[in-house]
């Protein structure tokens, strides 16, 4: 086929046919043979990893290897998965992004021709309305920079989808690290595997909870009863902490171009802290302090108490505080971050294929219920299931979660020390007189009674240690776990009153069951389930004000596909709302100056006018009092030429 024969459009794609671009027949392929190369690659990454099985691992134990069809074969199945989504998400991207220029090209190509025959006088109004310095290549440079991107990430989440199976395979067992890989595990609050109660040979119980602060949320969420007064307040501080930021960054260039050493991380803290005063202060009540600069008293004293809806014989749309929330609702930030989360969850279960049948979503308790299945009688819901909440929680929430949780573990306690005390009474009311049994029989019968009220006496006193048949006292009285509480010495201290308890009435009667074993067994079988599921829950002391996504998924402990499925709903799940742990120590570096080009910014003007809004407002003359409204005209006299700090 000619040249002149290829379709001239960009837009047509087919498979087969031979076009200039998006097919797999296209002329820049140049005859390779795709599926050739793709075994090629395939044959290699298999073998290598082949080898590198056969010559670490000992003889004896690839002897008794459990590969089910031959690890060879699954390797391959693995490596070739992830070959084909990592090609297709290349494809996929490259391709839309390459149509994009290529009609971009077309168009300027087709405008070039009609540009002589236009009159002057347009060519003076797009003169006036952009300028010789408004046009340049940033943006094209930023779509391939973005272009390049998604492909490193792609291919580095199909690098860690190959490492995790690989060692799942290699491990033979499930552990927390199949369901959230290791840079996330930092989120995780709680993982448990566990045995299914009607199928405890064959199926798992998995409970995962991942808490997200708010520090890490890419985008802040809010609930629905939040203030105006408070999201204004929230932006203005986000405001200012940016211009102690950019003032700091400043400082340490000039710094630099002195010849003396760079701030270091604490230097830059405290250099912040002083430049506080600059922008806010502490006096609430006077018109003309700082902190009332971006915005003015009247205004914060219009909304205050405001919050996400007004009773219809109050709104006025002439109002100032009616006013002031139209332009906030507009913004969206009140209920942006929780509806990004929603749907960041519920198009990554549609992607992979983890259909559901409820979703109820209370948006104003911000807290989203997914399950799979609609829950009427667990015996009858399949061995492959899962139910997720996601829920944002506040200081205000977590403190009234935790006086709950202490009430409960307190109930708890009292009951299971009553069964104890009834237990004991039990036993001492079955033993006959005078008959020898245990020790206290016996120094009952050895020891005076002088010597018997002295250990009461001693036992009543609140400062010798308490002590029961258990042995293992938990110690509640530190500091640390008076504010943070673990319960976990308590937690183990009551199961193993349980247990005790159940082997005095093994003891007692043996094989025989009389009525009044078989109520303090159902007493006891009862405590000990409703315990188990108690402490099977989160414990809200150690949840932090944040995103919580608590996950119940039951799977066969042979075939994991939920639990394999939903470990890479987590994965892209954080990957997409959260931004990360970051170390403040690496986040310290910053590029050299002498790698900076002042032509960074691609611009053709000699000098750069930017308008400084908010900060000339915070610039005062020696003495001049700080007014309670902002300058909002640009300045008149042009700023320094760019250095170029700037990072593309």
């Amino acid at each position: 086929m000619s040249l002149s024969q290829l379709p001239k459009s960009p837009n047509k794609v087919h498979p087969t046919i031979p076009s200039a671009v998006g097919s797999r027949e296209s002329l820049a392929q140049e005859g390779r043979d795709k599926v050739a190369e793709a075994r090629l690659i395939l044959d290699e990454s298999v073998d290598k990893v082949m080898n590198q099985i056969m010559n670490k691992l000992p003889e004896d134990v690839l002897s008794r290897l459990d590969v089910m069809g031959g690890l060879k074969e699954k390797l391959y199945n693995y490596i070739n998965q992830t070959y084909v989504n990592m090609f297709n998400r290349y494809t996929v991207t490259m391709e839309d992004e390459f149509i994009k220029k290529v009609r971009d090209f077309v168009d300027k190509e087709e405008s070039k021709g009609l540009a002589r025959y236009t009159p002057k006088e347009i060519i003076e109004i797009l003169d006036k309305v952009g300028g010789a310095d408004k046009f340049h290549t940033g943006e094209i440079e930023k779509s391939i920079v973005n272009m390049y991107g998604h492909l490193q990430g792609h291919i580095q989440r199909g690098v860690n989808d190959l490492e995790t199976e690989t060692n799942s395979l290699l491990r033979q067992k499930s552990d927390v690290g199949a369901l959230v890989r290791g840079e996330n595990a930092y989120a995780i609050l709680k993982c448990v595997f566990k045995d299914n109660e009607m199928r405890p040979k064959y199926v798992y119980d998995v409970k995962l909870s991942i808490n997200i602060l708010e520090s890490e949320l890419i985008s802040p969420m809010y609930h629905y009863q939040v203030t105006v007064e408070t999201l204004l307040k929230d932006a203005i501080q986000k405001h200012i902490q940016d211009l102690i930021d950019r003032q700091v960054q400043q400082f340490n260039d000039e710094l630099v171009d002195q010849g003396k050493s760079e701030l270091s991380a604490s230097e830059k803290m405290f250099e912040k802290i002083k430049r506080i005063e600059n922008f806010t202060d502490d006096e609430k009540e006077d018109e003309k302090s700082r902190r009332y600069t971006i915005l003015a008293k009247k205004f914060l004293d219009r909304i205050e108490g405001l919050r996400a809806e007004i009773d219809l014989d109050e709104y006025d749309p002439l109002n100032l505080r009616e006013n002031i929330k139209f332009i906030i609702d507009e913004e969206n930030i009140r209920n942006r971050g929780y509806n990004t989360a929603v749907n960041s969850i519920t198009s990554i279960l549609d992607t992979s294929k983890l259909g559901y049948q409820v979703c109820d979503n209370m948006k104003n308790a911000r807290i989203c219920l997914i399950k799979e299945y609609e829950e009427v009688d667990r015996t009858q819901l399949p061995d492959e299931r899962y139910e997720m909440r996601l829920a944002f929680y506040d200081q205000n929430q977590m403190r009234e979660e935790k006086k709950e949780y202490d009430k409960q573990m307190n109930a708890f306690t009292e009951e299971i020390k009553m069964v104890w005390d009834v237990v004991h009474a039990y036993y001492e009311s079955k033993k006959r007189f005078r008959a020898l049994k245990d020790f206290d029989d016996l120094y009952k019968r050895l020891m005076s009674k002088k010597w018997r009220l002295a250990v009461e006496e001693r036992k009543n006193d609140p400062n010798v240690p308490l002590w029961n048949e258990i042995g293992e006292m938990y110690n509640e009285g530190s500091f640390v776990e008076q504010n943070n509480r673990t319960y976990e010495n308590r937690s183990k201290h009551l199961k193993y009153k349980l247990k005790y308890l159940r082997a005095i009435l093994d003891r007692m009667h043996g094989f025989q069951n009389p009525v009044e074993r078989v109520i303090l067994d159902e007493r006891i079988t009862f405590l000990e389930k409703k315990f188990n599921d108690f402490a099977y829950k989160v414990n809200p002391h150690h949840i932090q004000p944040g995103l919580v996504l608590d996950i119940d998924v039951t799977t066969i402990k042979r075939k994991q596909y939920m639990m394999k499925s939903m470990a890479n709903v987590l994965n892209e799940f954080l990957y997409g709302i959260s931004k990360g742990f970051s170390d403040a120590a690496f986040a310290t570096y910053s590029r050299r100056r002498s790698t900076m080009r002042a032509d960074i910014e691609q611009s053709f003007s000699e000098t750069e006018e930017t308008e400084g809004l908010f900060e000339s407002a915070y610039k005062t003359a020696g003495g001049e009092e700080v007014k309670g409204s902002v300058n909002l005209s640009p300045s008149a006299k042009p700023k320094k030429k760019s250095s170029g700090l700037k990072e593309l």
